[in-house]
């Protein structure tokens, strides 16, 4: 089931426009990588999600319902520019912030001390924000997003300011958020994250999607069937019948020969058959495109067709 539904969303400022027809379906309970290089338009349908803008055309549905106000207190939002009050103190503002989202000072009081020393900012709580540093104040922002227990997670670049070790606890506790129930909108330029955590993605170019669907489909869309062997000594091109094509062989610090062959029409047991008379294969293996490799031939080209999930 979708938790959320976007549907012909075109939003326009100015003669500008920033989406154009945008479909998207965010199944519940996974981790969406919305992706796109700057200016593609994803700030602009995060803020129209969040409700902080309108759609000129289109709609939106959470849980097959048209996208309501009353649904905002569904919804966190971890916006890049963080939105934390300078001069407040942090439990001051935990408790501030949580309120708006509709818990009672009984329900924080019951919530907050789990993230109180999750995230190991007791000796924070009476500090102001302008006095903590900027992963600190990263963190504050954390868990004023999910404090509420919401049901639809935003994040736009969330681990801007963090350190590895930081990094890894937002990583982690994204992964738990999954795990009871939560889904979650993750927007980054760091695609080895995306790599690691999403399961779902989707790609905003020009102000349109270009690319969408799961993340294991989209990879194997993309496959270019090239595999990579070591042997113990080179191969040729010679040694190849035209079902394959040498790209590049190299020897390794071991002496080993690496290889990359693509494969043409044909499969990686008839490779393997066709090598063994000749070479000691020590191994073989597939090169994947990465996320990352993708993105960047999507952009490249500008547009390209999209893989529904």
């Amino acid at each position: 089931m979708d938790l959320l539904r976007i549907e012909n969303v075109t939003k326009r400022y100015a003669g500008h426009t920033a989406l154009k027809n945008i479909n998207i379906s965010i199944p519940e309970k996974s981790i969406f990588g919305l992706l796109g290089p700057n200016g593609a338009g994803k700030t602009s349908l995060i803020r129209i999600i969040t409700q902080i803008t309108g759609a000129d055309e289109g709609e939106i549905f959470f849980r097959e319902e048209k996208l309501h106000p009353r649904h905002g207190l569904k919804i966190g939002y971890l916006p890049e520019e963080r939105g934390l009050y300078k001069k407040m103190k942090v439990g001051e503002q935990l408790i501030y912030l949580s309120r708006l989202k509709g818990l009672s000072l009984a329900e924080v009081k019951q919530k907050l001390p789990y993230w109180i020393e999750k995230f190991e900012i007791k000796s924070w709580l009476n500090k102001k924000i302008e006095d903590l540093s900027k992963g600190m104040q990263q963190k504050v922002q954390f868990i004023a997003t999910v404090l509420h227990q919401p049901e639809l997670i935003i994040l736009d670049e969330p681990f801007s300011g963090f350190d590895p070790i930081n990094a890894n606890l937002i990583k982690d506790e994204i992964l738990q958020l999954r795990e009871k129930g939560c889904t979650i909108i993750f927007s980054t330029h760091r695609m080895e994250t995306v790599e690691e955590l999403c399961d779902h993605l989707a790609l905003i170019n020009k102000a349109e999607k270009v690319l969408d669907g799961k993340k294991s489909e989209i990879k194997t869309q993309y496959k270019t069937n090239l595999f990579e062997v070591e042997t113990n000594q080179p191969v040729l091109e010679m040694d190849l019948s035209n079902s394959f094509s040498l790209q590049s062989s190299e020897q390794n610090e071991i002496g080993w020969y690496k290889s990359l062959i693509r494969i043409n029409g044909s499969s990686s047991n008839e490779l393997i058959n066709s090598l063994i008379p000749k070479f000691e294969i020590h191994s073989i293996k597939e090169i994947i495109p990465s996320i990352n490799d993708i993105f960047i031939k999507m952009v490249k080209e500008g547009n390209g067709n999209s893989l529904n999930s």
